[in-house]
Order: C-alpha cells, then structure tokens, then sequence
C-alpha cells in the first residue's frame, strides 16, 4: 500500500450532521457464524457449546481461542478527564470510547467494548477491572484525570496478566516522540541532543517526558501551571518529585518564559496560551508541537514565524499528532505476540514505525503519516511483536 498524505478538512461537519451519525451508537454486535437453522442454533448454543465450556473448565487457556475474550479490548474510563471536556461523567464519556472502540475495530481488526465506570475511587476502578478480567485479554485505561490515572494503570499493571495502557499517557508519547524523529532529521539534529519543554504535567506530558527520557534525551524540561519542575520547589506531587529528579539538568528556575529562552522543542499538552514573546526566545529552527484540542496553545500560524516544524493535533493542519497511530497497532502487537505487559521498549519501537513511514516523503508539513494511513497499523504491529520476540520472556503469556 501507498503512502496516504493528509488531505486538511476545509469544511466542519454540522451538527446536524454529527448527531445523526451517532443516533442508536456508534457499535453493533455481528455473529461470525451464521444462524440460520436449528443446528446452527445447537452448535452455537445449547447443547454444543456445554463441550466448549466444559474443556475450557479443564484448560483454561482454551478460552483464548475459543472465545473472543482473547483479542477483545476493553476501553474503559470513569469520564473525569474527556477530551477538552473535562469531567463530564460515565454516561456522556460513552460516545468517545464507542469511537475508540470503532477506531480499535477500523484500524487494527481488533474487538474492543466501551465499559464506562459509574465511580471515580481508585480503589472501586481498580477492583472492578480486576473482576472483569476474564473477558477480555486487554485494557485501554481511557480519560482518566490525574493523578489517579498513573496509579490506576500501575497497580493494574502488576494485578493482570495482559497488556495494560493509559492510551492519553502512552499512546500520545509515542505519537509526539515518532513526530519529534522526523522532526530532527527536517533540521538535521539527532533527537537525543535538542533542549525539550514540555508544557504540561498531567497524564500525557508525564508520559511524553518518560518517553523522551527513554529514547535517549538529556535535557527536558516539565513545567506546570504554577512554572519550571524543579527540586527546589516544595508543591510538587510524588510524580512530579520523582520527574523534578530526572529532568531539567540545567536546574532553569521560573515559568515558561525562562524554559523556552534558547529551546530547540515546545511541546505543548495543556491549555496554556504561549504568547508570541515566549516563542521569540526559542533557538533557531526551532520545533513547536502544539497539541491541545481543539485550541492549539499557539496557533500554527503564528507558530511558524519562529519555528521550522509546527505540528498540532488537528486533522486541518499539516503534521496532526493523533493517538490513532499508535494504538491500534501497539495493541494489535502485543495480542499477536502474547505479550502480557506493554513495555518501554515496545513503545519505542512503535514511534520508530511511525516515523519510518514518513521517511520517504519527509519534508517540515509531512513528519508523520496521516492518520487515514493504511500502512501504519500494520507496521506497528510488526515493529512491537518483534520488540516483544526480542526482549524478557517472562512479558509473554505461554501459549
């Protein structure tokens, strides 16, 4: 398959015709087998399928391939951190993760069932992910605030013997570091020596950071609504303690300002605004990643008077970093390989994937595929199933 470059949207679908599209849902149910006759009905259903549950009553590992809990995904989310909504609940967060799970369907081949969770106690989430593990055999954690979100996945993590990921924390870093690879090579620096901020510490710019830290960058710099994540300051969380550790190597003192003065990234996963003076200090050839939705912290044209490369995660502007390059195919990856544990690794290799793609057609408006790109799924599968082949044994289910 060919390379599909973005095509920007001119023209906002009305709401009219939004609402239609989503009457009666976004997801249906369809039998791979037919029923069309009494013994369709005897094998599908009683008595048939006592044999069925009766041998997997005696190896439980039969309900892998003999039921579709295998490669079912399960999105689940309590609807406290939606989009650029906010806490909006369980019920109105159902029509985004009906989404995800069409896009899981669309883009991977992969089952994935929307489960919204009518509680925000850490405890009761994690419980009931627990007690449901039997069927599905994966977990995208879905628009969960922080900081509940980095313990919510953590402990799961450890309870469960399948992949596991907060797809707003992981699926955004690998899409911004795959983004940020062919990004350098626009400017010709290698990645692991650029100056990086991030502005915002919340669930995606702590995972870009661990991301970034992973892949080899030395200087990244967090800041928060309250300035520079540093060691000095005594308001810091436990993660942001553990992250005031581990970046900002130059000890910057201040806010933004102080943190973009001679950086060669922006990347922006908050709401804040950064005024055209911030932008002014950057280095030359500078990087911007403007991803808050549906309002940008800068907007790309003003962006582009001092930066080189400017990215947002709008499909009407060129370089849109969308989510939807990374997990369809991280999770497809990890179910075909029987890996129980989604791991930096299999992150890295995924943004790797991502970025080859672009390779080819790389230029300042094209650092990434567009997210229609048929290719990508399939390439990321690949890369994380061989990432699993290549690393611990003991993050792969006996098959």
């Amino acid at each position: 398959m060919s390379a599909v470059v973005p095509t920007p949207v001119t023209t906002r679908p009305s709401s009219e015709e939004i609402f239609e599209a989503h009457v009666g849902g976004k997801l249906a149910m369809h039998t791979i087998h037919p029923l069309a006759s009494q013994r369709d009905l005897s094998i599908a259903y009683t008595p048939g399928v006592a044999e069925v549950s009766s041998a997997i009553h005696a190896d439980p590992t039969l309900a892998e391939s003999h039921t579709w809990a295998g490669r079912l995904v399960a999105v689940i989310s309590d609807g406290t951190a939606v989009l650029g909504l906010g806490d909006i609940g369980p019920a109105a967060s159902l029509p985004v993760m009906e989404g995800k799970a069409a896009l899981f369907r669309t883009f991977a081949g992969l089952n994935a069932i929307p489960l919204v969770l009518d509680t925000t106690d850490t405890e009761e989430i994690i419980e009931t992910v627990i007690r449901l593990r039997p069927s599905f055999g994966a977990v995208n954690l879905e628009d969960i605030s922080a900081p509940r979100c980095f313990e919510i996945e953590r402990r799961l993590i450890e309870a469960l013997d399948i992949p596991v990921m907060h797809d707003d924390q992981h699926g955004t870093a690998v899409v911004v570091y795959a983004a940020l690879i062919g990004a350098a090579r626009v400017i010709n620096r290698e990645v692991a020596d650029l100056r990086v901020v991030i502005s915002g510490a919340g669930a995606a710019g702590i995972a870009c950071a661990e991301m970034l830290l992973n892949a080899g960058v030395r200087n990244v710099v967090l800041v928060d609504s309250r300035g520079i994540i540093h060691s000095g300051r005594g308001d810091l969380t436990e993660i942001k303690t553990e992250y005031a550790a581990r970046t900002n190597p130059e000890d910057r003192r201040g806010a933004l300002p102080e943190a973009l003065a001679g950086a060669n990234v922006f990347i922006g996963v908050s709401s804040v605004v950064v005024p055209e003076g911030d932008l002014a200090g950057m280095a030359e050839d500078a990087i911007v990643f403007a991803l808050s939705n549906p309002t940008p912290e800068v907007s790309p044209e003003l962006a582009a008077k001092y930066a080189r490369v400017v990215a947002t995660g709008r499909s009407d502007f060129p370089n849109q970093i969308n989510n939807v390059l990374a997990f369809p195919g991280i999770f497809r990856g990890a179910l075909d390989s029987g890996a129980t544990r989604i791991t930096p690794e299999m992150k890295i290799a995924a943004a790797e994937a991502i970025a080859a793609l672009a390779a080819d057609n790389l230029a300042a408006d094209y650092i990434v595929p567009g997210a229609m790109d048929p290719r990508v799924a399939d390439a990321v599968a690949a890369a994380v199933a061989a990432a699993v082949r290549a690393g611990d044994p003991g993050e792969v289910a006996p098959r």
